[in-house]
């Protein structure tokens, strides 16, 4: 299941998670949180949902699906985060959460006063957080990778994965927290088609988990999927495109 913001071009946000879900082979659950007016262009509206609406979204699902596996996108606000950590309060299924707080144009997709509800609420229930160096930076002030995994774990996470995407230079190596460290060793691919890859990695982690994977092997997995996934993208759009979600 996925409980994220929808993008109506196609290539992040729920319609990203449920492309990838199915590409990975499992029944795919969406509970939207906020609707954006985007395009590989620019964002131009978000407006968050009603918490309550967003709840039921959830309770609908659990009551007659449970989900194997959850992850969380954009939330928006403090009323509707403080909605999602009360539905899943009960939730046994490993929950992965990609910290969405900026879209890839800049458009913030998370309150600045909603970090500390996130951390409260949300980083306790987390099985996993995935997010990137400016997300970790946010949520914990700082910048080394190793010390922000550290301080996620400090705030409940029970694994950290930092992506490295939006390091400078030729790697976007990515760095994992989990009982011990793993380091996932990434070349940098030059392109500017990279919209959703953050979406894209947690929902196919999550699609990994679901199916009881390990945590090492799914997020391995979903690592090579998104790169295959950059690598062979379609070019569609003026600006930063989709991923290619029919990848091997």
């Amino acid at each position: 299941m996925t409980i994220a913001g929808s993008d109506p071009s196609g290539g992040a946000g729920i319609q990203a998670d449920l492309k990838t879900f199915h590409q990975f082979g499992v029944y795919g659950e969406a509970a939207i949180t906020l609707l954006t007016v985007q395009n590989t262009i620019g964002v131009r509206r978000v407006e968050c949902l009603a918490p309550d609406l967003v709840a039921q979204q959830i309770q609908a699902v659990l009551e007659d699906i449970p989900p194997d596996a959850i992850k969380l996108g954009a939330l928006g606000n403090v009323a509707i985060i403080e909605a999602v950590a009360a539905a899943l309060a009960d939730l046994t299924a490993p929950l992965v959460i990609d910290p969405v707080m900026v879209s890839k144009h800049g458009a913030p997709l998370m309150d600045t006063d909603a970090i500390a509800s996130f951390k409260r609420l949300l980083l306790p229930l987390a099985f996993l957080i995935t997010p990137n160096l400016p997300e970790a930076l946010a949520l914990t002030g700082e910048d080394d990778p190793k010390a922000a995994a550290l301080a996620l774990a400090q705030n409940g996470a029970r694994a950290a994965l930092i992506k490295g995407g939006h390091a400078v230079g030729k790697r976007s190596d990515d760095l994992l927290l989990y009982n011990d460290w793993t380091e996932f060793p990434q070349e940098r691919i030059a392109t500017r088609h990279t919209h959703g890859t953050g979406c894209t990695l947690s929902a196919a982690i999550t699609a990994e988990l679901a199916k009881s994977v390990d945590l090492r092997d799914a997020i391995a997995n979903a690592k090579a999927f998104v790169t295959e996934a950059i690598r062979t993208a379609p070019g569609l759009g003026h600006g930063s495109g989709p991923l290619n979600h029919f990848a091997n």
